[in-house]
Order: C-alpha cells, then sequence, then structure tokens
C-alpha cells in the first residue's frame, strides 16, 4: 500500500500545448493518503480517466511528477508500480474456475503451491467466494465476476493500489449497493488505498472517504463527503453533488448588505467587494415548508416528485424563480398550493461569480 502524490501533475495529447485548453488534465497538486478510499468525480470527458491512467503508468504525464512513498515513479511501468486495476467491464479468464483466476497472478510470480492455496482461501473468504472455487467463471454473474477482478488484484500482498475505473456501470442496480459496501468493508479488513472512477455521485458519496470533483480537465474540489455537500466551493459543484442539485437563488445589495428578495430576508455575511453576479446556495434539504402567513416568504407549489419516504417539491418563488424542497412532509401538499419558507441563515451560502465566497 502507498501514498500517492501528485506533484504538478498534467497531461495535454497535444504536442506542444500552449494555452490551458490544450490540457486534458490541468495541473494539480493532490495527496491521497495510504489506506483510505477515494473517488474521481465528474462528467465524461473531465479528466478523471486520463489522471488514473497516469496513475496506473498507461499513460505518461506530459508535465509533473507521480510520486508512491516519496518515490518518483513517473517513468516507471504498471507491473513496477504494483498497481491493481479493475476495469468497467470484468476481466477475467473465462475457461478457468474462480480458484484458478485468482491463482493466477502468484502463479506468475513462482509462488509455491501450498503458499498460493492458502492465499487463495484467504481472498475467497475476504470476499465470500468459498463455495464458488470450484466453478467456472464463465457461469457467474456479473457482480460475482467483478468481486473476482478485484480478487486477483488483492491477492498480491504487494500490491501499491487498486484502481477502479467504474466498475459498477454493469451491476444491476439492485446489487450497486451491497457491491459498493464490499468494497468498504475490503479497503477496511486490508488497508489498500482504492481510487475510484465514476460520474455518478451517489456511487462516490457511498464509497469514498475523499472525493475529487472534476471540469473540463481541472480538479473543482477535493475533500469528505459532507464538506463537499455543505460546503461547496464553486456553483459546479453545488450543482453535481447532490440530488437534486443546490439551488441558487438572485441576490442584491442594499444598504450595504445583502438580501434575497425570493426569500424576502437578509443573508448574513461580509459583504466582499465584487463586480461579478451574487447568487445565494441552499440545498434543498435545508429549506422547511411551513403554513403561509404574512411574515413569511411564500411559493407556489408547481409539481411533486415521490422518491418513496421523501418528496422533491418543485415551488415558484414571487420572484419567478424557481426552488425545489426535498421533505418527508409532502402527503398535504398540492399543486397550485402556497407554502411558507423557513430557512436558518446558517445554511445560507454565497456565491460571487460561481465561486463561494469565504472558501478559503
Amino acid at each position: 500500500m502507498s501514498e500517492i502524490r501528485l506533484q504538478q501533475l498534467g497531461h495535454s495529447y497535444r504536442p506542444n500545448p500552449t494555452k490551458e485548453e490544450d490540457f486534458a488534465l490541468k495541473p494539480v497538486d493532490l495527496t491521497w493518503a495510504d489506506g483510505k478510499t477515494y473517488a474521481l468525480l465528474g462528467p465524461s470527458g473531465c479528466g478523471k480517466t486520463t489522471m488514473l491512467n497516469i496513475i496506473s503508468g498507461l499513460l505518461k504525464p506530459s508535465h509533473g511528477r507521480l510520486w508512491f512513498d516519496g518515490q518518483d515513479v513517473t517513468g516507471k511501468s504498471t507491473s513496477e508500480r504494483n498497481i491493481a486495476q479493475v476495469f468497467q467491464f470484468p476481466v477475467i479468464y473465462a475457461t478457468k474456475t474462480v480458484g484458478q483466476n485468482l491463482a493466477f497472478p502468484l502463479e506468475c510470480r513462482n509462488w509455491d503451491t501450498a503458499a498460493v492455496n492458502r492465499r487463495v482461501a484467504e481472498i475467497a473468504d475476504l470476499l465470500e467466494l468459498r463455495d464458488m472455487l470450484s466453478m467456472p467463471a464463465l457461469k457467474l454473474s456479473a457482480d460475482q465476476k467483478q468481486l473476482i477482478s478485484l480478487g486477483r488484484g488483492l491477492v498480491r500482498p504487494d500490491v501499491s493500489a487498486i484502481l477502479l475505473d467504474e466498475p459498477l456501470t454493469v451491476i444491476d442496480p439492485q446489487l450497486k449497493f451491497a457491491l459498493r459496501r464490499k468494497l468498504r468493508e475490503i479497503n477496511r479488513a486490508t488497508g489498500v488505498t482504492m481510487i475510484l472512477v465514476t460520474h455518478d455521485q451517489a456511487e462516490a458519496m457511498s464509497f469514498a472517504d475523499e472525493i475529487v470533483v472534476m471540469r473540463d480537465g481541472r480538479v473543482q474540489q477535493f475533500g469528505e463527503p459532507a464538506i463537499l455537500f455543505e460546503r461547496p466551493a464553486n456553483e459546479f459543484v453545488g450543482y453535481f453533488i447532490g440530488s437534486p442539485p443546490m439551488n441558487m437563488l438572485a441576490l442584491a445589495v442594499r444598504d450595504g448588505g445583502l438580501v434575497c428578495p425570493a426569500l424576502e430576508c437578509p443573508v448574513p455575511g461580509i459583504l466582499r467587494q465584487s463586480s461579478g453576479t451574487l447568487r445565494l446556495g441552499l440545498r434543498a434539504e435545508r429549506i422547511q415548508l411551513i403554513d403561509p402567513r404574512p411574515d413569511t416568504p411564500r411559493a407556489t407549489v408547481v409539481e411533486a416528485e415521490i422518491l418513496g419516504v421523501e418528496a422533491v417539491i418543485t415551488l415558484r418563488t414571487e420572484t419567478e424563480e424557481p426552488l425545489r424542497v426535498k421533505t418527508r412532509h409532502y402527503r398535504s401538499i398540492r399543486e397550485g398550493d402556497v407554502v411558507g419558507l423557513a430557512v436558518d441563515p446558517v445554511d445560507m451560502l454565497v456565491y460571487s461569480d460561481g465561486d463561494l465566497l469565504g472558501a478559503n
């Protein structure tokens, strides 16, 4: 297992990049601690796979250095880095049994038979595959095949990290939760560093100790899931993290302070001089629906999306701005109803030209 450090690491697929737009991955400094779970999260084409391929050794960066436990591995091959990689589609030997698949990496390293059998048994127990060791791998389900791919990486005791390139995409939705939980259990049991590439924020939030949110080749924010949810560094992170995305409402400056016309209330905080656009960020979960009163802001119900225990209520404020509220108290709410709104000032975030004020 290794600490992984990216030092001004960037990549351009063009031979002589001259401007920022030429980089598929803008130079970045990041440090990932040994033994934790991480997620690279962002839309297609944001640079997350480029970053993963550089870490694995499949791609040599055009800029910067990559370090494993203080050792410069920028020019080293994948095999020299002791990296295990699990891809979107399970890579297994269909003609071999489950046990033979797990044993193969050790046999390639000339382990003796007794040691191979002991190690395969340990990993099979960890992955709950012991009863399947003699089964042909071809007959297994997609999630079981992914466990074998994972097991082939885990069976090597010297593996530096396991890189997971959207491995849950082909898994039945009902099995994804169980497999994510299993991955975290394996991480806790083995202490191996795991890095997951995904475009699914629910996967990233439920899997990772820390998340790297990316857009257009640039890291937008890096931190724990709760921090990214509570204090998005910019409007993009607020949009990409959370379901529904963070509400963004117009702000106005009055008497030297900020007010939100849609909520008819002042917004706390020190107003910095800014020539840009000011907006208020509010999580849907932080807004309460109350009985409308003359002294409270009001909005009209446009629609309700029932999610089971909860519902997402889409509202139209008196300033004609859309607002979404996530609540469990929705059964008496109907389209066209006028409702009151209550917001705690501590949940109000101010963004200037898309960036969170006071983020640094």
